[in-house]
């Protein structure tokens, strides 16, 4: 039997169906901000830090906001092209957990993560679908205890939900702006 194998979901009652050798099509707007996507897997793996989408910073290609994230915790630039290079998202966060973290870490991290979030947003095919997510909450839940940026056990803060979704906002007004330009008074 040669049967393509699918990948369907279910958020707030939509089933969205994503064949494995098809671009994914955009998933159907969320309908109330009560909705939430709490797995970046599945039909929202493209949420996930994991998902390869190529990202440029200081003139250098990362294959995912992993690679990105994870690299810039160190100063070191052997390091950071060892990371750079890694094969998988996976592979780039071992690395980066043994590396020398560089002095001001913990107050430039969230701010690193939200410029390679929205870098990774920039690119027009993943730009539809995180704006499809309409207005439902994003949480990183995990069973891995990553409790700081995303949600584990109901516990978290969800840092890069909040990111995302803010993101998502700036997004929309962009659009919003662009559609509806303002009149210049000369």
């Amino acid at each position: 039997m040669n049967a393509e194998k699918k990948n369907d979901s279910t958020v707030s009652g939509q089933t969205t169906n994503f064949g494995r050798n098809s671009a994914p099509a955009v998933p159907a707007p969320v309908p109330t901000s009560k909705s939430v996507i709490n797995s970046f897997r599945g039909d929202f793996g493209f949420l996930s830090n994991f998902h390869e989408a190529t990202i440029y910073v200081d003139g250098e290609r990362y294959r995912s906001v992993e690679h990105a994230y994870q690299a810039y915790k160190t100063m070191d630039p052997w390091s950071r092209r060892l990371i750079r290079e890694a094969k998988s998202p996976g592979e780039a966060k071992k690395l980066g957990k043994s590396v020398l973290l560089r002095g001001d870490w913990d107050s430039v991290k969230i701010d690193m993560m939200r410029s390679f979030v929205r870098k990774k947003f920039e690119n027009p095919f993943l730009r539809p679908l995180l704006l499809a997510t309409g207005d439902a909450e994003l949480i990183e839940g995990n069973t891995w205890n990553d409790r700081e940026w995303g949600v584990c056990r109901g516990v978290g803060q969800n840092l890069l939900g909040k990111i995302l979704m803010k993101v998502r906002d700036e997004i929309r007004q962009e659009e919003e702006s662009e559609s509806h330009p303002v009149d210049e008074v000369g």
